[in-house]
């Protein structure tokens, strides 16, 4: 998730990474409005990847409660990821296809864990 979230922040700061998101709907530099959405991006995986280092008893043990169905959102989230890096039509964004994979895998893990 981490590398995802960088992505994010790079997209965000201006990199001309936008052909590697999104469907490649925005090559080059996102636009201002894009580069927010990057920004929001990254808040929402690191609040994922919170949920699973939760669920995993590795952070904050008051919210496994929470975590423990919190857990499935993360599980959908990395299956529909998956499915969509596998369809896009963007050649280059289908790199995230094994990360979206691992996300997916370890997700489920933790979640029957």
């Amino acid at each position: 998730m981490a590398i995802v979230v960088l992505f994010q922040g790079c997209l965000a700061l201006g990199l001309p990474w936008g052909a590697a998101s999104m469907g490649g709907k925005y090559p080059g530099k996102y636009p201002p409005r894009m580069r927010f959405v990057a920004l929001l991006n990254m808040f929402f995986l690191s609040f994922l990847a919170m949920i699973v280092l939760v669920k995993a008893e590795l952070l904050f043990p008051q919210l496994l409660p929470f975590s423990n169905w919190a857990i499935w959102i993360v599980v959908v989230f990395g299956l529909t990821s998956m499915i969509l890096n596998t369809i896009t039509k963007s050649r280059i964004e289908r790199i995230w296809i094994p990360v979206a994979l691992i996300q997916f895998g370890a997700s489920i893990m933790v979640a029957l864990s």
